[in-house]
């Protein structure tokens, strides 16, 4: 089992910056492909960004791109997303993921076998 932790969302104008943070515990391992997903209101929960086990390769949703940044320190279990340039459209409660397959960054929540409880960011105008 793998626990995952989120922290640091919170409120902030348009514009403005946060830092979310992903604690692993449990039976982590530095291969596992990690995600951020979001889900705002009313929607389905959707792919954000995702990085490979050694942090070599990341993938971002078309909505974040240039926006925000995925990172990982394999010797504190962490994984990051900084996120920049916020919208009122990034409002969403957002989760951390744990993908225990090599085969890559997937962008399907049925490919993550972990998930954190969630961190709620609110972007107002």
């Amino acid at each position: 089992q793998v626990q995952l932790v989120e922290s640091g969302g919170g409120s902030v104008h348009t514009g403005g910056s946060l830092r979310l943070s992903c604690a692993a515990s449990g039976r982590t391992s530095s291969s596992y492909v990690m995600g951020w997903f979001r889900q705002a209101p009313g929607k389905e929960r959707e792919f954000v960004a995702g990085i490979t086990g050694g942090g070599s390769s990341t993938r971002y949703a078309d909505s974040v791109k240039g926006r925000f940044a995925i990172s990982r320190d394999n010797g504190k279990n962490t994984v990051y997303l900084q996120m920049g340039s916020l919208k009122p459209e990034d409002t969403a409660v957002y989760y951390c993921a744990a993908r225990t397959s090599i085969l890559g960054i997937a962008t399907s929540t049925t490919n993550y076998a972990y998930w954190g409880q969630g961190t709620q960011v609110t972007v107002s105008s």
